[in-house]
């Protein structure tokens, strides 16, 4: 867990060398495709050596990197960097014999740098990024005229140059920008669903131990009933020997005191089995409180409606967990109380977790539920609502819950958290 907390995301995006060169052949043949429409078709003035070499150059180095490397091979970051970098370069070079800025082709420049904005760490993104600036500034002062009907030159105002390389370089830096955010949202929401299922597995693991020590309390019953049996037909013939009784008596005593502890064991797991496997709404409620009752804070138990109507689901880890990583946020931003209000009703549970803390700041409420979200005010350095309430609310949405996060009002400040489940989804008498 603190390995996500830690930097948002614990995974390097790398990039998949086969994933690069299908999108090399894809430009080498959209890259032959223009030239010999230009060049054969509409039979403009084209320099077809200079750009035959440049698409050989380019195929040749894909079948270079495709014989040499296996298809899954990964590309580390600086690689990737090499590579796209090299792209970059070879269009760059292919736009500048064929016009510069005014060929038409000339925003697939930024194809490169928005391929290493999804996948590559921000350092060489922007590196990547600066270079292809100076390769479009580069391609303002092209002397190769854009390929045109013969006899005609067609000239391009200095104004409209510029007016080519700035929306260029503005569609670069605005779709590389982009494409970073989003990528990285992907990413950290990824690793964040992943902490959560994490989670999920131990809260699961930890409420089936007592099922593995029944199961094992069961399997050891026969073969220690056997060992006491032994032990008791050497205790007859041995009791009084001087050099063994002593420890005869110790085997007896210590196989008796292995069979209790597996007794109660089992007896504690068939008394509780219903217990552990059905849980009341009031107990519940209480299994959450129970750890946080020790940290100076007083939570108040509220509860609206009679306890022998109230719901009784089946155990669920991931409630458990939601609702005590809710109140333990409560208890860590509360001055010296937090109340729990539950109510259930014939078509609804709800469980309100208020504090008498400062609230929620405007900008972290508007937040509340994504990934990496820190502080509730911005001059609090305690954290605490970061990828915990991500997980706890998204562990409860699976429940079916529906959760708000709202401030009190003037007389009752504070934070304040609504769950609330549709009576159905928490009592087990309605399933059935």
């Amino acid at each position: 867990m603190a390995a996500f907390e830690e930097n948002g995301s614990t995974k390097n995006r790398t990039l998949r060398l086969e994933t690069l060169i299908r999108l090399r052949w894809l430009a080498v043949g959209g890259q032959s495709t223009a030239v010999v429409t230009i060049g054969f078709w509409l039979q403009f003035p084209l320099p077809l050596i200079a750009c035959g070499a440049l698409i050989a150059a380019l195929a040749w180095l894909n079948v270079y990197l495709t014989v040499r490397y296996p298809p899954s091979h990964r590309l580390s970051p600086p690689a990737a960097f090499a590579l796209l970098g090299l792209d970059l370069m070879q269009l760059t070079a292919l736009l500048f014999v064929t016009g510069g800025l005014a060929n038409p082709f000339a925003p697939l420049v930024c194809v490169p740098v928005i391929i290493s904005s999804a996948s590559q760490p921000k350092k060489l993104s922007i590196a990547l990024a600066l270079t292809a600036i100076l390769g479009i500034t580069a391609l303002a002062f092209s002397p190769f005229p854009l390929p045109w009907y013969p006899g005609v030159v067609l000239l391009v105002p200095p104004v409209l140059t510029a007016g080519f390389w700035f929306a260029i370089v503005s569609t670069t830096a605005f779709a590389a920008f982009y494409t970073y955010r989003v990528s990285l949202e992907a990413s950290e929401l990824s690793d964040a669903l992943t902490a959560t299922e994490l989670v999920l597995q131990r809260e699961k693991h930890l409420s089936q131990l007592d099922g593995l020590a029944a199961a094992a309390a069961h399997e050891l019953g026969t073969p220690l009933a056997t060992i006491s049996i032994v032990a008791k037909e050497m205790e007859r013939e041995l009791g009084n020997d001087p050099r063994f009784g002593e420890d005869v008596h110790l085997l007896r005593s210590q196989s008796e005191r292995c069979r209790d502890i597996l007794r109660r064991l089992t007896t504690l797991s068939s008394e509780n089995e219903a217990h552990m496997r059905h849980l009341p709404l009031s107990s519940l409620i209480e299994e959450v409180m129970a750890p946080h009752r020790e940290f100076g804070i007083r939570i108040q138990l509220v509860e609206i409606g009679e306890r022998s109507a109230e719901p009784v689901g089946n155990r669920n880890a991931g409630i458990l967990y939601g609702l005590g990583n809710l109140l333990e946020n409560a208890v860590d931003y509360a001055k010296s109380e937090v109340t729990v209000t539950v109510r259930h009703t014939s078509e609804k549970v709800t469980v309100t977790i208020e504090d008498d803390g400062a609230g929620y700041a405007p900008d972290v409420l508007s937040r509340i539920g994504e990934p990496y979200v820190t502080k509730r005010q911005k001059d609090d350095s305690a954290g605490g609502l970061g990828l915990g309430l991500f997980i706890a609310k998204t562990l409860l949405e699976r429940s079916g819950a529906r959760l708000s996060f709202e401030n009190g009002g003037p007389d009752k400040p504070g934070a304040r958290i609504n769950v609330e489940w549709p009576r159905h989804l928490m009592d087990t008498k309605l399933t059935k």
